[in-house]
């Protein structure tokens, strides 16, 4: 099943209740939650209050996107408020296989990330581990920018893998992503459609269901 999943790091925060049950309504699955330290990636998003807000006004499937270093330090606190899916970026702790452990002992289901300049060669020992794979199709840490199309040659190298092996692990695309290209990420083999500007830029609704009629 194709899911498009709305991030919230483009949406008004003065109205994100209302944004977030609209797209909701308008046929959108998945939550996108970015969260950023300053270190991993140079912006700062939202912390946990914000994300434990959200949680008692909807049912949304929360993807918490973690671009942080020692992603380790995040993992009981993003559970504790409410988190369906805990994503971390490979890149980020020289510890991989404890995260994914530390993700599955708060009964969550594990996302691992790569970035435009990580191999997906990186991920071969992992994905019998992982429910979910992120290819950044941007540079993390910033909206707005144009998808790299080399990144797209990474998901058909991904869903290669994945298919190679038998295994139901979801493959989710992030970054520039909008409704002239997103058919190509889900015929390269995405099935999750994470996108920001092209949600909550102008009408909602509208937004939604010309994503979701090009899935």
């Amino acid at each position: 099943m194709n899911i498009l999943a709305p991030s919230i790091l483009s949406g008004d925060f003065w109205h994100l209740g209302e944004q977030i049950e609209e797209a909701q309504a308008a046929g959108a699955k998945y939550l996108h939650i970015d969260v950023m330290d300053g270190n991993f990636v140079p912006s700062v998003s939202y912390g946990s209050p914000v994300i434990r807000s959200l949680r008692k006004s909807t049912d949304f499937f929360f993807d918490v996107h973690l671009m942080v270093i020692h992603p380790e330090t995040y993992i009981e606190r993003m559970a504790k408020c409410g988190a369906d899916l805990i994503n971390f970026h490979y890149e980020a702790t020289d510890n991989v296989a404890g995260v994914i452990g530390q993700i599955r002992a708060v009964d969550k289901k594990v996302g691992i990330t790569i970035k435009p300049g990580t191999p997906v060669s990186v991920l071969e020992p992992y994905l019998e581990q992982v429910d979910m794979v992120l290819i950044m199709t941007v540079e993390p840490g910033r909206g707005g920018q144009k998808l790299i199309p080399q990144c797209l040659d990474k998901v058909r190298e991904l869903k290669h893998l994945i298919d190679e092996r038998g295994l139901q692990v979801d493959i989710e695309v992030d970054g520039g992503i909008i409704i002239e290209n997103v058919a190509e990420a889900i015929a390269a083999g995405a099935n999750i459609i994470v996108a920001g500007s092209a949600v909550f830029l102008g009408d909602i609704t509208e937004n939604v269901h010309g994503l979701l009629k090009n899935m």
